[in-house]
């Protein structure tokens, strides 16, 4: 692990191999997440690839923030540290949920830095009828922390067809506790401005879209209305939740895997 200072913020990084040779694969994680919720995925991705993964600002030991994040910001991030790390080729992506969103939009963004993309249940913006609640779990969050929060959070993003392997829920659930509440309250925030929808289509990477059955969250209708603004997305739907490389990692790396390689 390692911390570096760009784009005004101290990010947490961990890069693991060196070896310029072989290809690059860098890890977006969810909302509420660090570079800890590829844990599980990481041995299957590494046989294969290197992997850059890291704690987006205001989350992890990535450097804490306040107030409302801007995705302008959270982008920003992915290219100052993969200047700073000296990665200026096109790489691999892969992200989940709101990481997904954030993946999505650096891919469109930076069409020429992204070789192949993998995004599972896609944040691309929030409901407006859920506003409300979202404002006020952020203000629940930034005076009780982050405990008054995760029933209800996990309920819905974590259900429990998915708990069978209780120890992985309980890391999940104990690590997700941990949570600066500030910073989980500056992105809920950000989600009420998001909408990356009309820049889906400016995403020239071969990408495979992933909606999960078990996601309330990201309905699979919604997913497949998004598939259908991604130019020659490869969509599929998998027996899993809003968090599927957490969830179901031996699922998640079997479908980006196989994604990944051109198959």
């Amino acid at each position: 692990m390692r911390w570096l200072d760009v784009n005004g913020t101290s990010l947490r990084c961990e890069l693991s191999n060196a070896n310029p040779a072989v290809p690059l694969l860098l890890l977006v994680h969810e909302l509420g997440g660090c570079l800890e919720s590829w844990d599980e995925a990481l041995p299957a991705l590494q046989r294969e690839y290197r992997t850059l993964r890291y704690d987006q600002r205001g989350f992890g030991q990535s450097e804490k923030v306040s107030g409302t994040l801007l995705l302008d910001d959270m982008v920003g991030d992915i290219v100052a540290l993969l200047d700073a790390l000296s990665i200026a080729g096109p790489v691999l992506v892969a992200g989940s949920a709101l990481g997904a969103g954030i993946a999505a939009a650096f891919a469109a963004r930076h069409p020429a830095r992204v070789s192949r993309l993998v995004i599972q249940s896609l944040v691309t913006r929030s409901n407006p009828a859920t506003h409300a609640s979202m404002l006020a779990r952020a203000l629940e969050v930034e005076r009780g922390g982050m405990r008054a929060q995760v029933r209800a959070s996990l309920d819905r993003s974590y259900p429990e067809v998915l708990r069978g392997n209780r120890e992985r829920f309980e890391t999940y659930r104990t690590r997700w506790i941990t949570n600066d509440p500030y910073g989980f309250a500056a992105v809920n925030r950000m989600l009420l401005n998001m909408n990356i929808d009309a820049e889906l289509g400016n995403i020239k990477a071969p990408t495979l879209l992933i909606g999960c059955e078990h996601d309330v969250l990201r309905p699979l209708a919604l997913e497949r209305d998004l598939a259908k603004l991604i130019p020659g997305v490869k969509y599929v739907e998998a027996a899993s939740g809003h968090f599927m490389h957490v969830q179901t990692p031996d699922l998640f790396t079997q479908l980006a895997l196989s994604f990944l390689r051109g198959q």
